[in-house]
């Protein structure tokens, strides 16, 4: 946690007396004014009492909320570069507030997709697949699978990949500061007739005006800085022409079409 102490005490952001003033941001999603939610210490983690105690950081971060379609985010975050996220959140201590991503989580997520599709002959990106181990494990099982993630490579241009029928996208979304960004590249990148399986938390239930911004799920250590809704998230992918279906709040599938090898997941497609 030294170098966490050391750059924010050089870099400290004003306290909550000097920044509570209400000012309107326009929705990502729907371009509706969002206005404030609430105030959060950097140091607010998806472990919370189950894990390490980080102690407050002092350093406070704002939520906005859009009324009309439920998108809630982080609007600091989007000045953010590679390099302040490195230091601030993906660095060595990033581990001590999700003890799951190296190697449990890719692993389990592997598993599960293969339980899903079996040996089916598609062609498979896995979005923001950070060392690549969920293709890794994939490979191993015969797929033809691949990872490309963002922040890791960074000189990679998306067009040289092509396309593929399947891309997933597991712990992503909450991450991204840029939802357009983040869209542009995913419908780049997967078939007409493909799909995109992905995972986010949604907030239904869980975030309201007047309520203190207490859910587990909105962690800025963790660099969980956009947390979408359900409307907010169907808006998202309907106004690119794409479809959703939800198995439950957690994991979801954007389509156009669903294609043959796919359709048990959809049965009433």
């Amino acid at each position: 946690m030294g170098l966490l102490k050391r750059f924010f005490n050089t870099n400290p952001l004003p306290p909550a007396a000097t920044v509570a003033e209400e000012r309107l941001l326009p929705c990502p999603v729907c371009a509706a004014p969002c206005a404030s939610l609430d105030w959060v210490d950097f140091n607010k983690n998806c472990e919370g009492s189950q894990g390490p105690k980080l102690g407050n950081s002092g350093i406070l971060v704002e939520y906005v909320l859009c009324d009309d379609c439920g998108f809630c985010f982080a609007p600091e975050f989007a000045r953010w570069t590679f390099r302040d996220f490195e230091q601030r959140i993906y660095n060595e201590d990033y581990e001590l507030v999700d003890p799951e991503y190296k190697k449990v989580r890719p692993e389990g997520n592997a598993e599960m997709l293969h339980q899903l599709l079996g040996s089916a002959r598609i062609n498979h990106l896995d979005y923001g697949g950070g060392s690549g181990l969920l293709s890794d494990r994939l490979r191993e099982k015969g797929w033809n699978s691949r990872t490309y993630d963002p922040f890791v490579q960074r000189q990679v241009n998306l067009k040289d990949l092509g396309t593929f029928d399947l891309v997933t996208s597991f712990e992503v979304f909450e991450h991204v500061p840029d939802i357009d960004s983040l869209f542009s590249n995913l419908m780049g990148l997967v078939k007409a007739d493909g799909l995109i399986f992905f995972s986010t938390l949604l907030s239904d239930g869980e975030i309201a005006r007047g309520r203190p911004l207490t859910w587990w799920y909105a962690a800025p250590r963790n660099g969980h800085i956009t947390l979408f809704s359900a409307k907010s998230l169907r808006s998202s992918l309907g106004k690119r022409g794409f479809q959703l279906a939800s198995a439950n709040a957690n994991l979801h599938l954007a389509y156009r079409s669903v294609p043959a090898w796919a359709r048990h997941l959809l049965p009433a497609a």
